[in-house]
């Protein structure tokens, strides 16, 4: 069973899953929605759980430098408890500070043009998060 990794924001979700074997993510998509309605997403994201055969969501908690969860956060809180009654899966909050940034210069030391980063910027975070938290559960 796979673990699915979600960027989530205010018009897109950034999608990665994990190998079978839980020790990479690789980038699948990036859903988008209309501004502020996430529930549009979940059928889509329930195509996604069942192709990849997934058995745990991993979904990026945005916290403020000092620790705190400001209302993006709150949101993918909120959106994570969504995902659990929906979908009757394990799912996980992940700390995603800087993940975008982190992506950002993935994308940039690959040469990615300017416009080609933006349409994969969300799908490449989401990877960033999965792949930290496989790695946190190598050792």
């Amino acid at each position: 069973m796979r673990t699915l990794g979600l960027d989530v924001g205010t018009r897109t979700i950034g999608v990665a899953a994990s190998d079978a074997m839980g020790w990479t993510a690789q980038g699948v998509e990036t859903i988008k929605f209309p501004e502020n309605q996430l529930n549009k997403a979940l059928p889509r994201l329930e195509e996604l759980i069942k192709e990849h055969e997934v058995s745990k969501i991993i979904v990026g908690l945005p916290k403020n430098m000092n620790n705190t969860i400001g209302p993006r956060g709150e949101a993918c809180l909120s959106f994570a408890e969504k995902l659990k009654s929906t979908f009757d899966l394990e799912v996980e909050m992940w700390d995603e500070r800087l993940s975008t940034m982190a992506a950002q210069r993935m994308l940039i030391s690959a040469d990615v043009s300017r416009k080609k980063r933006k349409q994969v910027i969300d799908k490449m975070a989401a990877v960033v998060i999965l792949q930290g938290y496989l790695d946190s559960k190598q050792f």
